[in-house]
């Protein structure tokens, strides 16, 4: 069963998947993407980390998301938080084995223009090809993203790069999902499949 939740910054996206996989008797994988890149991050890094049950098992998978799912046994339950912070890290790491801060740069400096047509659909692929693996498992999946196309356009080309890639990269993960929710100041609204008709 595949559990897909979305919603803005602090909106209790995390705090819903941690209480969702607690519920649950089998063992969770907590599959965690962000990366340290400076102090601060290290240390909501460290926040979050000291959230979760200390009998949970974390793996750190900043680019090789379908890799650690594929490690998780079939019955554990996944958490995974949040692919948002995976597409940012994919689209930073394209093309350059550069440490984090040194990417960020390089990827502000080209506008975004890397980001092709042809990257775009290979990620919609690999995340469509990641939901149906999750709704498959015998075990609860929980993913966690970020809606970031509700306010301003972004001022920048890879601001906007980055909206449109994670928008079509939820599409491809809601598509598999069971159970679909946008989180609203720690308030779940369920989405209806498309397939239901209006």
């Amino acid at each position: 069963m595949l559990i897909a939740l979305t919603g803005g910054a602090r909106s209790g996206k995390s705090t819903a998947a941690l209480s969702a996989a607690t519920s649950m008797e089998a063992p969770v994988t907590f599959i965690a993407t962000a990366e340290a890149g400076d102090a601060e991050m290290a240390a909501r890094i460290e926040r979050h980390r000291t959230d979760r049950p200390s009998d949970w098992t974390t793996i750190e998978a900043p680019i090789r998301l379908a890799a650690a799912v594929r490690s998780v046994d079939a019955g554990v339950t996944i958490v995974i938080d949040c692919l948002s912070m995976w597409v940012s890290n994919r689209m930073l790491a394209q093309g350059s084995g550069a440490p984090l801060g040194q990417r960020q740069g390089q990827a502000a400096a080209s506008g975004g223009e890397q980001h092709s047509a042809e990257f775009v659909r290979s990620m919609v692929k690999e995340v469509g090809d990641l939901g149906v693996r999750l709704r498959e498992r015998s075990g609860m999946a929980i993913v966690v993203t970020n809606e970031v196309g509700s306010g301003i356009v972004p001022a920048n080309p890879l601001g906007r790069a980055y909206r449109d890639v994670l928008g079509s990269v939820n599409q491809a993960i809601f598509a598999s999902a069971n159970h679909a929710y946008l989180v609203v100041a720690g308030r779940l609204l369920e989405l209806q499949d498309p397939s239901d008709g209006l």
